[in-house]
């Protein structure tokens, strides 16, 4: 199969192209060439922002791609930048769960979406949800403008749910491993009873290559992509402390006390959890054991600390004070 990736070179992208290479897939790579690591010398590169597309159209033509994998769709703005110049071939648009309701519910503090979502659950009524956090690119990003284009064309969208894993810049393990590092025995914890759908990056690009094989069944639909089962945030922390070989403990902290980084842990009034059986059924695609994928990732972040740590553990020990 000849797949043409936008945006794969830095962490779920990066992941998609090293599986396909490894099954024999020719794989081709466009970006912004800030980034072109070794391990993905076997893909041709083409170097071009997402509003310059046009410029190497013909070269993307020439490839002849059976299908196309945009990693970076994030605004309206993004898709229009590229949906006219890319071949005919199958579309594989990875999207998120914050499409849903419930997302919305999340950030305003309350409740009432029943959990899991499905493909079917309700989707936002509100609009570009990250307006107030990512100033730039969330006054104009939303997944809700963007899945309508690729799913006209004929293309599925995937629709990730909380993403951890090797390369992974957000590094969803730190509010653990910071304090591991440190060599922290005690770490401040709210109710840690939130669920949250999570899926290990090995499984996003096995279920896209899922999708890949499947254009068939995969055409015009949408699919949740996240482990089968889910702990809270506890059960979670918790077994990223023992793939750390950590001993420290968890210790129950007022809510109103527990460290901006540990926010999550809190009390929460709506979960995030959502059932990625369509995908499974529909696509023959199977995640991971996180037992198995959870010290993966852990062993990873450990070898590869960020390159700026916060060592301020002042907020942690006012909150364990306070601990009865």
């Amino acid at each position: 199969m000849r797949v043409l990736i936008l945006g794969g070179t830095l962490f779920i992208g990066r992941r998609i192209a090293l599986e396909l290479l490894a099954r024999g897939d020719d794989v081709m790579v466009v970006h912004r060439g800030q980034t072109e690591p070794a391990e993905l010398s076997g893909c041709a590169h083409v170097h071009a922002a997402r509003d310059a597309l046009a410029d190497v159209a013909d070269q993307l033509r020439v490839f002849r791609p059976d299908a196309v994998i945009d990693t970076r769709a994030m605004t309206r703005a993004h898709a229009d930048a590229v949906l006219p110049h890319l071949p005919d071939a199958h579309l594989v648009l990875l999207s998120s769960i914050d499409v849903y309701r419930a997302y919305e519910l999340l950030l305003a503090g309350r409740g009432g979406e029943p959990v899991p979502l499905t493909e079917t659950s309700p989707v936002r009524s509100a609009r570009y949800p990250l307006r107030d956090l990512l100033p730039g690119l969330g006054e104009h990003y939303d997944k809700l403008d963007v899945e309508p284009l690729y799913l006209s064309r004929g293309g599925c969208a995937l629709r990730l749910s909380l993403i951890y894993g090797e390369h992974d810049r957000q590094r969803r393990e730190e509010f653990v491993l910071r304090r591991v590092r440190a060599g922290r025995m005690r770490i401040p914890f709210g109710a840690g009873t939130s669920l949250d759908t999570r899926c290990y990056v090995g499984d996003v690009a096995s279920a896209v290559l899922a999708a890949l094989d499947r254009p068939s069944a995969a055409a015009g639909e949408v699919f949740n992509v996240g482990d089968l089962t889910t702990g809270t945030v506890r059960d979670w922390a918790l077994a990223i402390l023992a793939a750390a070989g950590s001993s420290a403990s968890l210790v129950t902290v007022p809510e109103d006390l527990v460290p901006p980084d540990l926010e999550d842990t809190r009390s929460i009034a709506q979960h995030f959890l959502v059932d990625s059986r369509k995908a499974a059924t529909v696509l023959g695609w199977r995640p991971s054991d996180p037992a198995e994928t959870i010290p993966l990732s852990v062993r990873w972040h450990l070898e590869n600390p960020p390159a700026e740590v916060d060592e301020d553990f002042s907020p942690d020990d006012r909150a364990l004070a306070a601990a009865t």
